[in-house]
């Protein structure tokens, strides 16, 4: 899982993102939850693919399918939204890793009663699959998740979209394959009509990848053309193969479609009896140390505009002042002079009182308050 970006939403439908799960060719696969707390991984549609109008009536219909298979091995489609501006599926999170990164990056090849109850239970997922009308089309390592209790197959018939893309050429507009180099039928190779025997031979190529790490025709070691030529006219290499595997594997991969065995027939060779753990110990406890981080995985919280309050602009904005000092009150001054420096200064002449005039002949002087008695009495002269 990695943290969510600044171009990555925060919500697709009713779903709250958590994290990035990974990118393929058809979108990007994020962790979400729900309002009630369930974990989902949600697909999101590349935008250049939303604006094809075949591809979101492919699209809406291999949905609609997808939601009826069922079974105990596949990721279930949970909810999703043909007609949103950018489509989406989400399915049951599996908290797991993928078959890929176990084989190529943690343990390499698994063991023998690994690879037969890998073998029984994919059958029964690409069985559940077909039973629902869909052909999977790009079963891989990468869309087979690894869990305690067994594997689940995720991205069933969503792949058949991408064909309203590709018109009669193997690469679509932008050049993507139909398909997963190392995991393609001759019958894909050579764009013929597909059908449920497609799946059966890429369940042979993953079976060879499970058992002995590389890829079926050398896929990895030369050019794209070359790796197309081998899977539509040569024989498969199976060295390495467990060999009571050996023989069921070979009839998956057989070039004829009609020859190769179906779903059912190959849970039947392969029903598993040996009781205990289907993994490695240090597989199994591989997964429990994925299931901790997965508990702990903090998303960061990341500020939006929904989030930050907005002051509200029909209320005038408060202008600000700055505040008053605070009141000190002052110590009252002394009455006696400063001693200062030197002898006291001598005292001064006393001013001369200043005498009234006295008022002119035949003139009369104003009344005058007399001090202590009332506003009403007056002194005359």
């Amino acid at each position: 899982m990695d943290q969510l970006i600044v171009e990555d939403p925060t919500r697709i439908g009713p779903y709250r993102l958590i994290a990035r799960l990974g990118a393929g060719g058809m979108g990007l696969v994020y962790l979400g939850r729900s309002e009630g707390g369930r974990t989902v991984a949600v697909k999101v549609v590349q935008a250049e693919y939303a604006g094809n109008p075949e591809f979101r009536r492919r699209f809406a219909r291999e949905v609609a399918a997808a939601r009826r298979v069922g079974g105990s091995w596949t990721a279930a489609v949970l909810d999703a939204d043909p007609e949103a501006a950018v489509p989406w599926v989400a399915t049951q999170y599996i908290p797991g890793p993928d078959l890929h990164a176990v084989v190529a990056k943690d343990f390499g090849p698994l063991p023998e009663h690994s690879v037969r109850t890998l073998a029984n239970r994919l059958a029964l997922a690409l069985q559940a699959v077909h039973e629902a009308g869909l052909i999977h089309r790009d079963l891989k390592p990468s869309n087979v998740l690894v869990t305690v209790d067994g594997p689940r197959v995720i991205d069933f018939g969503i792949a058949r979209a991408m064909d309203s893309l590709a018109g009669d050429s193997l690469l679509t507009h932008t050049g993507m394959l139909i398909g997963s180099a190392g995991f393609m039928s001759p019958e894909q190779v050579r764009g013929l009509e597909l059908n449920p025997a497609s799946d059966v031979f890429c369940l042979g190529a993953v079976l060879v990848y499970a058992a002995t790490g590389r890829l079926l025709f050398g896929a990895a070691d030369t050019g794209l053309n070359a790796h197309l030529f081998r899977v539509a006219e040569e024989e498969a290499d199976l060295t390495g193969v467990p060999e009571e595997l050996v023989e069921l594997v070979a009839a998956c991969l057989h070039k004829d479609p009609t020859r190769r065995p179906t779903p059912a027939q190959v849970a039947e060779r392969t029903a598993v009896n040996q009781p205990g753990e289907w993994l490695p110990g240090p597989v199994l406890a591989q997964l429990g140390r994925h299931a901790a981080q997965l508990l702990d995985f903090a998303p960061e919280v990341r500020a939006t505009p929904e989030s930050t309050p907005q002051p509200d602009p029909r209320v005038p904005a408060a202008r600000s002042h700055p505040l008053p000092p605070p009141y000190a009150p002052t110590a009252p001054a002394d009455p006696t002079p400063a001693g200062g420096f030197g002898p006291p200064p001598a005292p001064g002449p006393r001013p001369r009182p200043r005498r009234r005039p006295r008022p002119r002949a035949g003139t009369r002087r104003p009344p005058r308050a007399v001090p202590g008695a009332g506003a009403a009495c007056w002194w005359l002269p």
